[in-house]
């Protein structure tokens, strides 16, 4: 059953936000992201892909019988280099870009069992995510001057038949116990949603609150960074194009439309773009970019925007790069310091309410 943490929806950071990749790649449309923050689910015609667990940028969705994390290290240690639905994924399009980058760099030659593809019924929006991480993954790896492989191959795995015993009475009472009811209850609970043929609403929690609040790197991206320490340096840094690359980006930022009102590096939900404690600047990390776009989002004046190109070196030699810097000075009316890109006199709070006041008294232009 597809699980949604609400704390990690970038959803939930700003009604600005556009992202609905969730929605577009599910191939039942199970999910339906409407006037409400967060992504309205139907359990009865989710199929459990985990196509949309994958292009997330947040990791807010997830399989409850199937951990990305957990099949990266099983995957390593696997003899085989085969990744097949009939074997260790529910669909090939539930695994994440920088995973199988990471996958692949590691078992230097990867095989997508694509033999099932053509006669399942979620092929229509499942196959072309899949062809098109393949082509990804080849380009990003093309780049690094990586000698890892990953192949398309009609292998169609069959797994070997296994006999099951029929659990027993006896069986059934020695799980009989307070942690076991508890379990069964929930997947009770579960099954009722199931096969409950509707959409089903989430809401943000108090506990999701908190959470909201702090800066997480995703799982992917911290596999993504302990694989390529392992990789040989190429011998030149490549720069491909950006918009080959899905998974993270370069910004820039222009300063004379940029406002300072700090609203980009706050709802950056990794901790990519940041700024110090007198909020005199903005950096950006571009290995710690998800590419979620709500920075871009809630930017009015769209003062920042995506680079063209993205620099292989980010991912051997990551640097925080400088956006912009600002000047902090005192409010001529209440003495509070703010930021600001202007020669402006008056904090933000100030010029706002004197905006009202001119507006109420009908004041046009400066006194």
């Amino acid at each position: 059953m597809i699980q949604l943490s609400a704390s990690r929806c970038v959803r939930l950071l700003s009604k600005e936000s556009e992202c609905n990749r969730c929605e577009l790649i599910c191939p039942t449309e199970a999910i339906v992201v409407g006037t409400n923050p967060l992504p309205s689910i139907n359990f009865y015609s989710c199929v459990e892909c985990g196509a949309c667990d994958a292009v997330c940028p947040s990791e807010a969705l997830s399989l409850d019988n199937f951990s990305q994390t957990e099949f990266f290290f099983s995957y390593i240690e696997d003899e085989q280099n085969i990744i097949s639905c009939r074997k260790n994924v529910p669909c090939i399009a539930a695994l994440n870009i920088e995973n199988i980058i990471s996958m692949a760099v590691l078992k230097k030659e990867m095989i997508f069992d694509m033999g099932y593809c053509d006669e399942c019924d979620i092929a229509h929006k499942c196959k072309p995510q899949i062809l098109k991480n393949y082509e990804e993954a080849s380009y990003i790896l093309e780049a690094m001057e990586s000698d890892a492989v990953i192949k398309l191959e009609d292998v169609k795995h069959k797994n070997s038949v296994e006999t099951k015993e029929s659990p027993t009475r006896r069986d059934f009472f020695s799980k009989a116990t307070l942690k076991g009811a508890i379990k069964t209850k929930i997947e009770f609970e579960k099954e009722i949603q199931k096969a409950t043929d509707e959409l089903v609403e989430h809401t943000l929690q108090k506990n999701d609150i908190k959470l909201l609040k702090q800066k997480r790197i995703p799982d992917k991206r911290k596999l993504f960074f302990t694989a390529i320490k392992r990789v040989k340096k190429p011998s030149q840094f490549h720069v491909i194009e950006a918009d080959e690359l899905t998974f993270t980006s370069m910004k820039l930022l222009d300063s004379e439309s940029c406002t300072a009102c700090q609203m980009c590096y706050r709802v950056c939900p990794t901790g990519a773009l940041t700024s110090d404690l007198k909020n005199s600047k903005i950096d950006f990390d571009p290995f710690l970019c998800i590419k979620c776009h709500i920075c871009h989002d809630v930017c009015e004046p769209n003062a920042i925007t995506l680079a063209p190109s993205y620099r292989v070196k980010e991912f051997f030699e990551p640097e925080v790069v400088n956006l912009i810097k600002f000047r902090v000075r005192r409010c001529d009316e209440c003495g509070v310091s703010f930021s600001t890109n202007s020669v402006e006199a008056l904090c933000y709070r100030c010029k706002a309410e004197e905006e009202e006041a001119r507006e109420l008294w009908g004041i046009k232009g400066d006194i």
